[in-house]
């Protein structure tokens, strides 16, 4: 469904991906690894078309991503945010049904709030959330609530950008379990950024490394342990000392 060949993109002397070639198959979970620095959250920009890239080609569908109506293009996809990135000015609900509300989605008000609520039943808030603001929540009800903006619009693609971080150890599995239902359900792609090693394992069908600004591995999740690639085995395993450490 998604499909990059050949991308590249430099800040100034910073040449963050240096030939990306990856595929990202229909209704699949792709999680992409890597150490700060390494360009994962450049990649999704790229793709979304936030940012432009060098050279190389992304497709969507086969299409490529720079020639397609940007409205239309945008409205395939859902996006978890690392820091929830909600509106502290809105309620939680107006925060789901922000896309609901204008544009080409828009609906009209009472049933954009209807489909945020149930939105928000489904990542296991109560009604009563919605007509708080989001300082009146904490931070695994928080990503909650990003989870059910990202899925309000019953996006046909879903990124996940580091959907773990910053919560404790139970509400991080919770996040996952989630993540992984709700993109069976639904039968979306996903890509997913992220360190947690425990999120990789719960979500992934496949994982690819992105390392030295290309991919260094790429496969099913089952495989990750026997890659055959000191990059990877470095990385998954947190250790200290090895090709990694050595490069920095």
């Amino acid at each position: 469904m998604i499909a990059l060949h050949g991308v590249t993109k430099a800040f100034g002397q910073n040449r963050v991906l240096q030939g990306v070639d990856l595929e990202i198959a229909q209704g699949t979970s792709m999680v992409i690894i890597g150490g700060s620095g390494t360009g994962k959250s450049v990649l999704l920009k790229c793709i979304l078309g936030l940012v432009t890239p060098d050279a190389g080609t992304i497709t969507l569908d086969g299409q490529d991503v720079t020639t397609q109506d940007k409205d239309a293009f945008l409205a395939r996809f859902g996006m978890l945010f690392q820091g929830g990135a909600l509106f502290d000015s809105l309620t939680v609900w107006q925060n789901v049904a922000f896309r609901l509300l204008r544009g080409s989605l828009a609906r009209p008000k009472a049933e954009a709030r209807e489909i945020a609520i149930e939105k928000l039943r489904r990542v296991g808030l109560t009604t009563d959330v919605a007509d708080r603001y989001p300082a009146e929540l904490s931070g695994g009800m928080q990503k909650r609530v990003g989870l059910a903006r990202a899925i309000a619009a019953e996006p046909e693609i879903i990124f996940f950008d580091e959907p773990t971080t910053g919560l404790d150890p139970i509400m991080a599995g919770v996040i996952n379990d989630l993540v992984r239902e709700i993109v069976t359900e639904m039968g979306a792609t996903a890509m997913t950024i992220t360190h947690d090693m425990t999120s990789v394992r719960a979500i992934a069908d496949n994982v690819a490394m992105l390392h030295g600004g290309t991919i260094r591995w790429t496969g099913p999740v089952n495989e990750l342990d026997r890659s055959g690639d000191a990059h990877v085995d470095q990385f998954i395993h947190g250790r200290a000392t090895g090709p990694i450490a050595s490069v920095r």
